[in-house]
């Protein structure tokens, strides 16, 4: 089969020829049908996080969604023909093991789960890693319920996609984001109030504010801009530290709580969420080749 392999920081991905993977007794294999690119791939490529992988040389891609294609002794959770998707993970394929920028890849059954019919695989692939994370901090961590005010800092990839999981959920969505361009897709989207500063919106007393971008002073301006008694999550990371008023957190009650990436059941839920028409990732395809 046809791959691309990472083989070191700051190298291009090579185009090779590997052996097609064979399932071993609690495997299955997978014929790709579309692989997300995440930045933790641009990550791995340049020196960032290269350190999380299991080899070098090695497949990247833990985006995946494809149709089962042969299925070891030991699987009955699912059969040949089967259209599965492949939730990121640290100990799955992209990371530790060959992933899904190639034709083929070998998965354990249980890290699995099953595409719904009325969603592509276009749709799928990114479910696995993007959606699923931004679910777990808008509906895990941020228990964002019918009826609440929620606030989204940054609306690209995850910020999007976690404001129309917020809306799926039946929450009023209030948008800041400081890019420009950026900007008549959230007006496509139809937020209850948008702007540059999530602080703006201290007078409509969102009880979650999610910060989906992390530069530090988001968080310190989500801190501002709650209501007393409400909470924020933080999941973006573009800073190591910020500096937040202790007496803001302590005097207004306010939970503070980190999210990371997500479990398999977050990822049937986003799948389902799609399969409704409640939630979307805006795709750009990229050729194999």
């Amino acid at each position: 089969m046809k791959a691309w392999q990472f083989t070191g920081v700051d190298e291009p991905l090579r185009l090779v020829d590997l052996a097609d993977p064979r399932p071993g007794p609690d495997e299955i294999v997978v014929d790709v049908k579309a692989a997300g690119l995440c930045h933790s791939d641009v990550s791995f490529v340049d020196g960032t996080i290269t350190a999380l992988l299991g080899s070098v040389p090695i497949v990247l891609g833990h985006e995946t969604a494809g149709i089962v294609s042969a299925i070891g002794s030991d699987v009955d959770s699912f059969a040949i023909g089967d259209r599965v998707g492949i939730p990121a993970t640290t100990e799955g394929p992209g990371t530790a093991v060959d992933g899904g920028f190639a034709e083929k890849v070998r998965v354990e059954e249980r890290l699995v789960v099953r595409i719904p019919d009325a969603v592509s695989f276009e749709q799928a692939a990114p479910a696995t890693d993007a959606a699923r994370t931004a679910y777990r901090a808008v509906r895990t961590f941020g228990r964002v319920d019918e009826g609440m005010k929620v606030g989204v800092i940054g609306f690209g990839g995850l910020g999007s996609l976690g404001a129309q999981i917020a809306r799926a959920f039946g929450a009023q969505v209030y948008v800041a984001e400081i890019n420009e361009a950026v900007r008549p897709n959230i007006q496509d989207f139809g937020p209850a109030g948008m702007s540059a500063d999530i602080r703006d919106f201290e007078d409509a007393k969102l009880d979650v504010i999610i910060d989906f971008a992390g530069f530090g002073t988001t968080t310190a301006s989500a801190i501002d801009a709650v209501r007393h008694g409400g909470r924020v999550v933080q999941i973006g990371m573009a800073r190591e530290s910020a500096t937040l008023s202790m007496q803001k957190i302590i005097l207004k009650e306010i939970t503070l709580v980190g999210a990371s990436n997500g479990e398999k059941a977050e990822c049937e839920a986003v799948l389902d969420l799609i399969a409704q028409g409640k939630i979307r990732s805006t795709i750009t395809p990229i050729a194999f080749e």
